[in-house]
């Protein structure tokens, strides 16, 4: 009797050790996750205000305008011809809507050679 009541006293030890042993490990496992959880709060939050920022911006950019104001408010001399007014490009710059292989500078002189 008193060896079963041993017996029975070392597999509640055993199983006592395996659950602290248990325990540690979901303990670690909880404070990596929670890293994890502070990590990715913070990439959000950078996330959010990298979108602020881009909303920030204004989203049009005021044109040009079509006719010049120098030749919007000229008077006719008489015997003068009309002239036709300029119409100039947009005042502000186009080439990053343009294709990258359209830009690129790189192999202008094969396909180029200059003249002079």
């Amino acid at each position: 009797m008193v060896n079963q009541l041993r017996g029975e006293a070392q597999k509640l030890k055993d199983l006592n050790e395996s659950l602290q042993e248990k325990i540690k490990e979901l303990k670690v496992e909880k404070n990596e996750l929670r890293d994890e959880k502070q990590r990715l709060k913070a990439e959000k939050e950078s996330l959010e205000q990298q979108i602020k920022f881009l909303n920030a911006r204004p989203s049009f950019i005021p044109h040009a305008p079509v006719i010049p104001t120098a030749f919007a408010a000229q008077g006719n001399k008489p015997g003068q011809k009309l002239m036709m007014p300029i119409i100039s490009y947009p005042g502000y710059p186009m080439w990053q809507f343009m294709q990258p292989s359209d830009v690129d500078t790189s192999q202008d002189a094969e396909s180029r050679p200059p003249v002079a």
